[in-house]
């Protein structure tokens, strides 16, 4: 029977991170459901859609091919067969990926994919919705969060190391209301799966995170 271990959590809680590491301690795929969202934002800004037009958006997802690779157990995000890995990751585009990621059939869409490569496969996804939604019955589920302070300036110290112009109040102020929009949507809203353990990592090193997880593994093996 495969492994599926869910993390869920707000934006800058150091999911992708802290799953590519257990991941690889575990020999496990690590699945970031977040990129294939972020894919299907980039393929409606190149279309130059309005994010906030729900059947417009909808209209044209048949159009959309988003897929998942795995080369040495990394992932590769396809929208339409181009690796668009190097593509999905600014704020432009993970403010639309917020926006559309509200509509039911951009998440049916996805959820779906997302579920077949679960399918007998040992791995750990992380998103918004993993626990409560994508994978209800997964082995081990936990809520990855942090103070959104403590989020913002990760992610600003980041910006900076990579050389980008930033302002640290804008960055906490954007995640406060990507957190906001997380939470109240109507469709599979941001929430702690009611058996999902929280790990609240404000105070935590990137080891005693992973420590932790690994720990959590091993009580559920």
């Amino acid at each position: 029977m495969a492994l599926n271990i869910a993390i869920d959590g707000p934006a800058g809680a150091g999911k992708s991170t802290i799953a590519k590491l257990v991941a690889k301690k575990l020999g496990i795929i690590y699945v970031d459901t977040g990129a294939m969202y972020r894919a299907m934002a980039l393929f409606v800004n190149r279309r130059g859609l309005d994010g906030l037009d729900e059947e417009q958006v909808c209209s044209c997802l048949r159009d959309a091919s988003i897929s998942l690779s795995f080369q040495d157990g990394e992932q590769c995000v396809l929208l339409n067969g181009e690796n668009v890995n190097d593509l999905i990751r600014t704020p432009e585009i993970s403010g639309m990926a917020s926006r559309i990621s509200v509509y039911g059939d951009v998440r049916k869409k996805l959820v779906s994919e997302q579920q077949k490569i679960a399918e007998g496969t040992d791995l750990i996804m992380d998103g918004r919705d993993i626990g409560s939604c994508v994978l209800p019955n997964a082995d081990l589920k936990i809520y990855l969060t942090a103070s959104s302070q403590v989020r913002g300036k990760r992610r600003f110290d980041e910006m900076v190391e990579k050389g980008e112009s930033c302002d640290l109040e804008n960055i906490i102020k954007e995640i406060e209301e990507r957190d906001y929009r997380d939470m109240h949507r109507e469709i599979s809203p941001l929430i702690q799966a009611p058996d999902a353990v929280l790990v609240d990592t404000s105070d935590m090193t990137i080891r005693q995170v992973v420590d932790a997880i690994m720990k959590l593994v091993e009580e559920r093996r």
